[in-house]
Formats: structure tokens, sequence, C-alpha cells
């Protein structure tokens, strides 16, 4: 059996932020990383043992990839899971399986999952192209989504009236029942080879209106302890349901009448797990690790209030990125500043991002909103 003294190898399918974080996290288990990525420059070339370039969705690429490696993971879901599974085939550990990648590339198989296993979920409609869509005369207001490659809020349009049909997708979509929430909420649940599972604590999220994707988000959540044990529990029943090894962020609702209803799921590290590095005794990250390598899983408790926000690339601006504001935020207590290392910035871009913790909730959400003010990412 292999050692935690640089004999395990690791290779991560993307290479981008959440890669760069998971790698910083392995080192501290002298885990010998590999990284794939079709960016020369991208953010884990530098911090990894080996990087390769390449496509992360031709199958000889990433078949020849992990060949070697003892297990593979992923940051991003857009991945060929053929090769996945012909090296599962040969002994190499797929985590998550190339079967869980598979359903949660398509975003209508996922809604069926949950159908299927009575997890509760907006009801849907898949269609082929928008033709078949405009037929059906679906009442407003609704929400479509591409089956396939959305992500950040990419893939999602809002269907609000008939005039806005004219920029609904061509491509295979489902079609979701627009949902009154009250709030956006998200669970972490990890789950080893043992099948032993824990959650992170609930958090609550807000989105910014324009990019569709999280910017702001607190944790944990103070909502009763009914709606929490309900999320919680809706978030293992998933992770079960998968058997997922890893760990899986559920993306919840929570309807105006209580209801908690799953939006959508992410098999890897999520931009609703970050706060996590300071703000919890373990991290989304080393937990991660804990997982696919089937160790205990570490304390997923809350330190501290903390809440996360975005550094996203300011609009009207492309170019080498330019930060502003950076001493003014840091010069306040508790305050975290995680780069990404992408040297270009351009609208709306995940460029890194902000945690900052204080024993008071409400304290900490003012201080976020100044860093949010303060810190600007412009070319």
């Amino acid at each position: 059996m292999k050692e935690f003294y640089g004999e395990l190898k690791l290779g991560v399918l993307g290479g981008g932020q959440l890669g760069r974080m998971l790698i910083q996290e392995s080192i501290n288990f002298n885990i010998s990383s590999h990284v794939l990525d079709p960016d020369a420059n991208a953010p884990c070339k530098d911090l990894c043992e080996k990087f390769v370039q390449g496509s992360l969705t031709d199958y000889e690429t990433v078949y020849n990839f992990g060949k070697n490696l003892d297990i593979l993971t992923i940051e991003i879901e857009k991945v060929n899971v053929d090769a996945l599974e012909q090296l599962e085939k040969e002994g190499v550990k797929v985590y998550p399986q190339s079967r869980v990648i598979r359903l949660i590339q398509d975003k209508g198989t996922q809604k069926q999952f949950f159908k299927e296993n009575d997890i509760e979920t907006a009801s849907f409609q898949l269609f082929k192209n928008k033709e078949d869509l405009i037929k059906a005369n679906i009442p407003f207001p609704f929400i479509q989504k591409l089956r396939r490659d959305g992500y950040d809020g990419k893939g999602v349009c809002s269907i609000k009236t008939e005039t806005d049909l004219e920029k609904a997708f061509h491509e295979p979509s489902l079609i979701e029942e627009w949902i009154p929430f009250e709030k956006e909420l998200a669970v972490i649940v990890a789950r080893n080879e043992d099948g032993k599972v824990k959650t992170f604590p609930c958090v609550e999220m807000e989105f910014n209106p324009e990019a569709n994707l999280v910017e702001f988000l607190i944790s944990p959540s103070t909502l009763s302890t009914e709606i929490l044990d309900l999320a919680n529990e809706t978030a293992i029943k998933v992770a079960e349901r998968l058997k997922i090894v890893g760990i899986l962020a559920v993306e919840l609702f929570l309807t105006k009448d209580g209801k908690i209803l799953v939006n959508e799921i992410a098999p890897r590290p999520h931009n609703s797990g970050h706060q996590s590095i300071e703000g919890n005794y373990t991290s989304q990250y080393e937990q991660l690790i804990r997982a696919i390598f089937n160790m205990p899983l570490g304390d997923t408790r809350s330190i501290n209030h903390a809440v996360m926000i975005n550094l996203l690339g300011e609009k009207g601006f492309e170019g080498p990125a330019r930060y502003e504001g950076l001493n003014e935020a840091l010069a306040l207590d508790g305050v975290y500043l995680h780069l990404y290392g992408k040297k270009s910035t351009k609208p709306f871009r995940k460029m890194g991002h902000v945690t900052i913790l204080d024993e008071d909730r409400q304290k900490a959400i003012e201080k976020a909103k100044f860093v949010q003010r303060t810190i600007k990412v412009k070319s």
C-alpha cells in the first residue's frame, strides 16, 4: 500500500481556482498532484508537481493523463466520461465516479434522478428544441436551462413573457416551474468509500442578478432548526442515493411556504464552500481529500460567523488584471484574501474571493459589504 510520502498520485481534471485550492490543501498530506487543463496559464500550473496542457473532453488525452495515477478527481463536470469509465475498469480510482459525472453532466437526467428518488425539486419538462417549447404553450413565467454545458449562470434563461421566447435556447433544454423562493441555500455533503457521511452547516447565498452567480454567502445559516434539519437531511439523501465518493454541493430553494427543494447539484468543490477554509474546522478541500482517500471525515463545525464574497471582474474592463482597494480591505480584522492567479480579467470573471470572520454575524456582513464596495478588479 502506498503511503503519504509523495508516492500517492492525485490527478485533477481542470486547473482553475478549485483545483488550485485543492492542491494547496493536498500539500499538507504529501500528495503528488497532477493537473490537466487546456489553458497553458491555468491557475494550478505552478503549484502542481506535473502540469499537462490538453483537452478535458478528448478521450485519448484524458485516458493517457490518468492511466498512471492512483486517484482522479474533477474540478469541472465537462470532462470525457468514456475515458474515465475505461480507467476505472483498469483499476484507477475515479472520484466522483464516472457514472455520477455522466448523470450530472445532463441537467435533464439530473432532474429525472431527483424525481425517481423522491427528492423534492421544481416541476419540470424536457424539450428537444425551441420549436417544441413554443408549441407547448407553457404558462409564464418559467426558467429554461440548457441540458448540457451550462455553468456560472450561463445556460439559464428567464422566460417571463411571450416576448422573452425570442431569447430562448434552441438546444435541448429543461423547463422548470418558476419558484417564488424565500432564500437560496446550499449544503455540502461528503461521503467516503466506507459510506461515512458528514455535512457542512447550511449556508445562505445571494446571487448577482446580472451575472446569475454567487456574489455573497453567509455561513452558517440562522434559519430555524426545523428548516436546517430538513436541508441537511435532503443533502444526505441525495448523496446516499447517488452513492457518491467525494463531496457534493447541493443547492436548495427555501420556498415561501417552508419547503426545501433541490435546485442543482455539483459533485466537486463548490463556490458555496469557499468560506470553509477559514470558517470551519475542516475545509471542503481537506474533506474532499479525506473522502477520496477513504480517511476519517473531518470536523465540519463552524469556527465563527463567516461571509464570503466573490471578486468579479468589473464591467467594461478586459485585459491584464489590476486590483484596487486591497490595502483598505485588508486593514480590517478578520479579512482573508484569496486571489486565483488569473492574469487577465473580463466582466464577471471570478478572479478571487474574500472571507470575513467575526464573532458578531451582523458585523461580519457589514465588513463584507465594505470589502465588496472597496475591492475592484479592473484592467
